[in-house]
């Protein structure tokens, strides 16, 4: 049985990035919002976002963190990650600076999100793991998640 998966990230700098993730289709991912849809739920303010996040990750058994040059520290990352391992979700990271922007440009390697969260006194990125994919090119970056995406999900769901 294939896994479904809710993507978060930082939207603007990291959509691109993150489609490219959403399109490797080794896991079936939440729809994403387009430029249009997004501006609609965000005019909405923090309870129309709130609902949308809500509604996406319903049925989904994983979280999967994209993780960009400044995605640590978002007020909605936050709360994704918060409402995934409230509800017992599989969590994980995997940076995405390696990959190509629609520019052709790479980014710094962000903060682990996780390391901001405490559980039961030990910090969360003891218990989630965030991964950094091998290689130096974007090709690269990308075949190391595409080769193993399914994996590190299974490992994320197996884990809690």
């Amino acid at each position: 049985m294939g896994r479904r998966v809710f993507f978060s990230f930082h939207y603007k700098p990291d959509s691109w990035r993150a489609s490219q993730v959403r399109n490797i289709g080794k896991v079936e991912g939440n729809s994403p919002a387009s430029d249009n849809d997004w501006e609609t739920i965000t005019k909405g303010g923090d309870a129309a976002i709130k609902k949308w996040i809500d509604e996406q990750m319903k049925g989904r058994s994983c979280v999967v963190v994209l993780v960009g040059e400044n995605t640590a520290g978002r007020k909605w990352i936050n709360y994704e990650i918060k409402k995934a391992w409230g509800s017992g979700k599989g969590l994980v990271g995997i940076h995405v600076n390696k990959l190509k922007n629609s520019r052709g440009l790479t980014a710094a390697k962000g903060r682990n999100p996780f390391a901001e969260f405490t559980v039961d006194g030990k910090r969360m990125d003891q218990l989630v793991k965030c991964h950094t994919p091998t290689g130096t090119t974007s090709t690269a970056a990308f075949e190391a998640i595409s080769n193993n995406l399914k994996a590190w999900i299974e490992d994320a769901v197996n884990s809690r």
